[in-house]
């Protein structure tokens, strides 16, 4: 691809140093910026108003909860920021690159190389085993199967399965599939995850072991972590928080600025103690 290198050069250029701890530190940049961030929709003469001018910087390093009702526009939001989508109105760069300016071949380098996705539903291909649905983004990078297979294992190892690599989707728990899916996501080092309410599909125990390796990875690896969410547990995670709301952003707060209580169900009649046979 003749674009794809010119595409790295603007893009990668310089590098910045990540507090050991994975946070922003004081040489981190700006990854992602927004500006007058418009989408509009129309149908049989409708016009839906998405996101409504929104203006947004998120620097290496940080890990982001994304939060708001359902058809707040947090999911538009993320199709702009991972360039899936464009905008009606305003801008977007990633690393600085003006998205809207990209040729078709750019676009595709740049959301294969520096932007890993994680949807709430997996999407992962049913036929093939983790393993080649951790390594197929590699094909589409550049990388020679034995070095994809190589990276394909490591990245299983790190999520915690590497003894199913062999495995298909059919064959695995729904947390199991959503490590596949997060170690697909990383296949291609990129400097960003979008997370799509990754824990939605799964129980509590199974959710928060997804939390625990998002956090490490944004910790360790310096990765980046945008995630859309109602999971709460997210807040106790993240540098800071944006608040979504009818296209808007109601809100951004540092996660040291918010105070998270855990509510109570008041009222109605406490259930009876459960009884006990008398020992015989």
């Amino acid at each position: 691809m003749a674009d794809g290198p010119q595409l790295a050069e603007r893009t990668v250029a310089g590098d910045v140093a990540i507090a050991a701890s994975g946070r922003p530190g004081a040489s981190a940049r700006v990854i992602i910026r927004t500006v007058g961030l418009r989408k509009r929709y129309e149908k049989k003469g409708v016009v839906t108003e998405a996101l409504r001018g929104l203006d947004v910087e998120i620097c290496t390093g940080e890990f982001i909860a994304v939060m708001g009702p359902s058809g707040s526009g947090k999911s538009t939001f993320f199709n702009m920021i991972g360039a899936l989508d464009r905008p009606s109105q305003g801008r977007v760069f990633i690393d600085e690159v003006d998205v809207a300016q990209l040729t078709a071949e750019e676009l595709a380098y740049l959301r294969c190389r520096k932007i890993g996705y994680i949807f709430q539903s997996y999407n992962l291909i049913p036929y093939m085993t983790a393993l080649e649905n951790v390594t197929s983004p590699m094909a589409f990078g550049g990388r020679l199967p034995d070095d994809a297979r190589r990276r394909g294992l490591k990245l299983l190892e790190t999520v915690g399965l590497r003894d199913r690599w062999f495995h298909r989707p059919i064959e695995m728990s729904g947390g199991q599939q959503q490590r596949v899916a997060i170690a697909r996501a990383l296949a291609n080092e990129p400097g960003v995850l979008l997370c799509d309410e990754p824990t939605a599909n799964l129980d509590l125990h199974t959710g928060q072991e997804i939390l625990d390796l998002l956090e490490r990875l944004n910790a360790e690896g310096g990765v980046t972590v945008i995630c859309a969410t109602h999971d709460h547990r997210t807040m106790r995670l993240c540098d800071r928080l944006m608040w979504v709301r009818d296209g808007r952003i109601e809100r951004i707060a540092r996660r040291d600025e918010v105070r998270i209580e855990i509510g109570s169900i008041a009222g109605g009649r406490a259930a009876p103690a459960p009884r006990r046979e008398a020992a015989p």
